[in-house]
């Protein structure tokens, strides 16, 4: 297989801990979107990253759809779990996290604009969703050792690659004076090999 993503793309880092966490052998190509030159909508009509390139050619993206079928081809170390409802909370910490990146990363694209085409309504409108995702986070991780309660997921992951993203490029937001439980969390995720491994870097 082989996945086509950026360094600095949380949502490729999701993918890239998955492959880790669950040993998948792969061949990372290293493609922007941004670039003129870039072959990513050759593989995804939508033009973003990650896709994933499966030994018969045929292409998936986004990331919620790649690491879901990373977990199902290899029993190795289940990272979503089978029954229904926790299975449902999982993956509603992926969207949550998702959604923070979403927002972080419009504020990060709308900054790139000239001065006098950014709009400052928008802005705001998309750090406060980061802020009231961070609260939630945190309000729902509460004391508890990783997202899912004692066992380590997909959860963890992504909310791990969400922070990791904020550390990188939004270093103005506290999160970690604000939220200590997240800053934990966040502390314990980058001491793992996957996650030193992938962190961002232009």
């Amino acid at each position: 297989m082989k996945l086509i993503g950026s360094l600095t793309s949380p949502y490729v880092r999701k993918v890239r801990i998955v492959l880790a966490e669950k040993r998948i052998g792969y061949d990372f190509e290293v493609d922007s979107p941004w670039n003129a030159s870039s072959h990513v909508p050759n593989h995804n009509p939508l033009g973003k990253i990650p896709v994933l390139i499966l030994d018969d050619g045929s292409s998936l993206f986004d990331s919620r759809v790649i690491v879901e079928y990373l977990d199902s081809v290899n029993p190795v170390s289940r990272l979503i779990p089978e029954p229904s409802r926790q299975r449902i909370m999982v993956k509603r910490w992926e969207a949550l996290a998702d959604g923070i990146c979403d927002a972080a990363a419009a504020v990060f694209l709308e900054r790139k604009r000239p001065d006098t085409e950014q709009s400052a309504e928008w802005i705001s409108r998309q750090l406060t969703k980061v802020t009231q995702g961070l609260e939630a986070a945190a309000r729902e991780l509460d004391d508890k050792k990783w997202c899912d309660g004692n066992t380590y997921t997909l959860a963890d992951i992504a909310l791990g690659c969400t922070l990791g993203y904020l550390a990188f490029r939004f270093s103005e937001i506290e999160w970690r004076n604000t939220s200590p439980n997240l800053a934990e969390l966040s502390g314990r995720l980058e001491k793992r090999t996957p996650f030193m491994e992938t962190a961002p870097r232009e």
